[in-house]
């Protein structure tokens, strides 16, 4: 977490080996990122970035990016994991569905779930989310986070977040600013300890609370 320009991208880039670093060391498992292959190292990585990147095709053709030889079946099973596939019931060819020159044919909700259902299949040691900050309805976001889920149950998960659901889950909340780390933690422990934690919270995320919501709707029942 972080106000623009903190430096929060700049690490996922960074782990991601997208940029080479001059000075200090990126260790996973001990080992620093520069020792391994890197196209064997981009394998065990699942990127999903702010604005989802697909490719002109369908959407079968973009969930197999990473697995090609993925089969049908195990890419419907996977959707209807998701809101018991309902989103991809929207498509009007399901799977077959073309998406146009970068996604273009899909809804921005739609595109999350198209580039976050590649990452399901890839099933990466290491996931990197810049989570979008597009609206979309709440339908869609509860179907993001579906995914999302399922995704984190099973990787590493590295991500930066812009919805009050991704910050309270997080086993870790690094806070960035002017590109070092001043704070660590959890929710309830960088809350306490107030400081730049609580002022991002209060400013960009309270308002997302259901105690804020029906404290709210209290105020405007007492008026």
């Amino acid at each position: 977490m972080g106000h623009t320009g903190a430096g929060k991208s700049s690490i996922a880039k960074l782990i991601a080996r997208f940029y080479e670093f001059q000075e200090g060391r990126l260790l996973i498992d001990g080992l620093d990122v520069r020792t391994f292959d890197l196209q064997q190292y981009r394998k065990q990585l699942g990127i999903v970035s702010q604005v989802p990147f697909l490719f002109s095709g369908t959407v079968a053709d973009n969930i197999r990016y990473a697995v090609p030889d993925v089969k049908e079946s195990e890419m419907l099973e996977m959707a209807r994991k998701i809101g018991d596939g309902e989103w991809l019931d929207t498509l009007p060819e399901g799977l077959h569905t073309e998406v146009g020159e970068r996604g273009g044919r899909l809804s921005m909700g739609q595109r999350q779930l198209v580039a976050l259902m590649r990452v399901l299949v890839q099933r990466p040691a290491i996931f990197i989310l810049d989570e979008a900050t597009a609206s979309i309805d709440p339908f869609t976001e509860w179907q993001i986070q579906q995914a999302l889920n399922l995704i984190l149950t099973n990787s590493t998960s590295i991500l930066i977040a812009h919805r009050l659901s991704t910050v309270k889950a997080a086993d870790r909340i690094v806070v960035m600013e002017l590109g070092r780390i001043i704070q660590e933690g959890t929710h309830e422990s960088l809350l306490k300890e107030g400081g730049h934690y609580a002022t991002l919270y209060n400013m960009y995320f309270r308002h997302q609370s259901l105690a804020y919501v029906e404290q709210a709707k209290e105020l405007i029942e007492g008026d």
